[in-house]
């Protein structure tokens, strides 16, 4: 039986921090393994990126990035419906990054909300590098390198999507294809509400305004390089650490998709709960309480209708429903550690993917980048130089 056709392209990426946990599970990976059957796919280990906060030791960042691939392995990612690579060992990224800095205006960079976020909360790190300060367009670049339909992204990456379909209309409007300049120098996108309108970006600012029919009929968008991809939204389910803050391994409170089942079991007969509920008699409330935010998440309807009975009574005690947590959380990692096993046990496997899919990803960056090339007027092939009409005669 023929497999449907796919609705497009999708690309996204991790940085390798070490072995993933159960947040990064929730928050893009286990959607990822869900997009494979209706996407062309693309998911790469982002370790240029790890360096933009870590470049003082790189020490850990490859065997970081293998750990990172068997994650995706064990998780569902399959090599056969879906491109895995590492960024770089594609090095049309760097070249595409170049040619996108020298474009941007700082002060699209120096907008990005993750840029001051970061440098208030990493103040013990020497943040004041370009890398860190060009990091969303590094990005822009990983993303447009594969010109896809749409980026999957959490509510909070939005911006970086956003910034990248500006950079993609700047070089758009600057550098079109050989022979075509779209109309009066605009280029044409689409809006939230799909209506479409025009951008023009004298001096980098981007100014809005409606389409007219003369323009819209003259325009091509087959003749500019980079198509603007759209963001594609994630759920993201609220995932307590065991501290009951956001799961995070800065704060120390993760649990690993790697978590062996005692060391699980442990971590969560530890976790904060309802801090209402201090005594066995007293009732909880599951809508306030961190145990309850994952049974939300793993458990079934069966185990969630206890829990808010038993909780909501004091019907069942804390440890007992932190028990239920572990078992339902168990039941999904555990068949994902036994995936695990086999490249953990060869982890040359799991790299010889990385190489396989670093070629596919190679292949497709560099037809793009023939394109940009060409554009910018820095194609790699000889050309004749035109001669002038005085020379003819």
């Amino acid at each position: 039986m023929p497999l449907p056709p796919k609705q497009g392209r999708v690309l996204s990426g991790m940085r390798p921090t070490g072995k993933l946990h159960v947040g990064n599970y929730v928050g893009a990976l286990r959607n990822w393994v869900g997009l494979q059957d209706q996407y062309d796919c693309f998911f790469f280990i982002a370790d240029w990126h790890a360096l933009t906060t870590d470049y003082a030791d790189t020490r850990s960042v490859k065997q970081n990035s293998l750990e990172v691939m068997i994650d995706y392995l064990a998780a569902g990612l399959d090599p056969e419906r879906s491109t895995l690579f590492i960024q770089s060992h594609v090095l049309q990224h760097a070249e595409l990054h170049l040619l996108f800095s020298m474009i941007t205006p700082l002060g699209w960079l120096e907008r990005v909300p993750s840029y001051k976020e970061q440098r208030e909360n990493l103040r013990d790190k020497d943040l004041g590098t370009y890398g860190f300060l060009g990091y969303p367009l590094l990005q822009s670049a990983d993303i447009l390198l594969y010109k896809p339909n749409f980026v999957p992204v959490g509510e909070d990456q939005v911006p970086h999507v956003e910034l990248t379909r500006e950079v993609a209309r700047r070089f758009n409007f600057i550098y079109p294809k050989q022979g075509y300049k779209s109309p009066a120098s605009i280029t044409r996108f689409e809006d939230a509400q799909g209506s479409d309108r025009l951008v023009i970006p004298p001096g980098g600012h981007m100014v809005r305004r409606p389409v007219t029919p003369k323009e819209l009929m003259e325009y091509d968008p087959s003749k500019v390089v980079f198509p603007e991809p759209q963001p594609l939204l994630t759920p993201s389910p609220k995932l307590p650490g065991t501290d009951g803050r956001k799961m995070s391994k800065s704060y120390g409170n993760t649990i690993l998709l790697s978590e062996p089942e005692a060391s699980l079991r442990k971590k969560l007969k530890t976790m904060v709960t309802d801090p209402a509920r201090i005594r066995r008699t007293d009732p909880g409330n599951p809508d306030v309480c961190p145990v309850g935010d994952l049974h939300k998440i793993f458990s079934t309807a069966e185990t969630m209708a206890k829990v808010n009975e038993g909780c909501r009574t004091a019907g069942i005690g804390c440890i007992e429903c932190k028990q239920w947590a572990s078992d339902s959380l168990w039941r999904v990692l555990g068949p994902l550690q036994e995936r695990r096993q086999k490249y953990e046990a060869n982890p040359k496997l799991a790299w010889d993917i990385l190489e396989q899919g670093s070629t596919k990803a190679r292949a497709v960056a560099e037809a793009t980048m023939v394109e940009a090339r060409e554009a910018a007027n820095l194609s790699h092939e000889y050309e004749a130089p035109e001669q002038s009409v005085a020379e003819g005669k």
